[in-house]
């Protein structure tokens, strides 16, 4: 019989031979730690997305809706995607629909117009409109501020549909020239996780590759993002139950260029980005 505490010669070989496996037992987690760690590193090495990636403006599209209505006189209706906000086309800042912003368009000759919205007197963006001479098209030399001094360029080329006349009418651009500089960078993160980095946009994104939702920055959405396939990725933004928007990002079979299409809830057509790899 054994007193109660002490140990029996088998419970003596079972103590010593567990001693003995407790540094067997952490030499196997450091060798199962370290091949994580060389599976992620090389997983990162190879992950083609990864690195950094220039817009080719010549091979993407940006398609972009406006609608210019005439209320009679010198007064119009704008929507520009985000409700539609009348006011007199006469220069001054007026109310905007949305945003706590003002709207101000001015007549600058017989065929440009000058369109500002600003906010707490603060330029955020100005479009210079060109008519042509037929009145069937119109140029947009789009320019946006922001806080830090950056400015971002764009011109824009529409086509008039549906009726109107004059800068009235329903324009829908049939090219887009981005002139800034856009850039994509893509970097690894946590091992098998993603950073997506779009500088002109001051939007970072970190993301695990699992469909699940993390936080973007500011708290106000979160962002999901699976891999389709070894090229292909599917990214979607959310606030709330609403979707925002989703993305897909293609690489090609090189690997030299990715391919960005967003769709965007209530948009008829997709935003498409090439990017050339730097």
């Amino acid at each position: 019989m054994v007193k109660a505490g002490a140990r029996s010669d088998w419970d003596e070989v079972v103590f010593r031979q567990g001693w003995k496996e407790i540094p067997m037992l952490k030499r196997c987690l450091k060798l199962l730690l370290f091949a994580s760690i060389a599976v992620g590193m090389a997983w990162a090495a190879e992950n083609p997305f990864i690195g950094e990636w220039k817009l080719n403006s010549s091979k993407s599209r940006m398609p972009d809706e406006m609608k210019v209505e005439s209320k009679g006189g010198n007064t119009y209706s704008f929507d520009f995607g985000g409700g539609a906000e009348t006011i007199v086309v006469d220069g001054s800042d007026q109310p905007g629909a949305y945003g706590g912003t003002t709207l101000s368009v001015k007549a600058d000759g017989p065929d440009s117009w000058i369109v500002e919205r600003k906010k707490d007197g603060r330029l955020l963006l100005r479009g210079t409109w060109k008519l042509s001479q037929d009145g069937n098209t119109l140029t947009d030399y789009y320019r946006e501020f922001d806080p830090d001094g950056t400015t971002v360029s764009m011109d824009y080329i529409y086509q008039r549909s549906g009726a109107g006349s004059g800068f009235a009418a329903d324009w829908k651009s049939i090219k887009e020239t981005m002139n800034s500089t856009f850039l994509l960078e893509v970097k690894a993160y946590q091992g098998a996780g993603l950073t997506f980095i779009i500088p002109i946009e001051h939007e970072t994104k970190n993301v695990m590759l699992d469909g699940k939702d993390y936080p973007n920055p500011g708290g106000h959405s979160v962002c999901s993002v699976q891999q389709v396939d070894e090229h292909t990725l599917e990214m979607s933004d959310k606030a709330g139950d609403m979707v925002i928007d989703t993305r897909e990002f293609t690489i090609s079979a090189d690997g030299k260029a990715l391919t960005m299409t967003e769709h965007a809830p209530g948009r008829s057509e997709s935003d498409v980005l090439v990017f050339d790899r730097e």
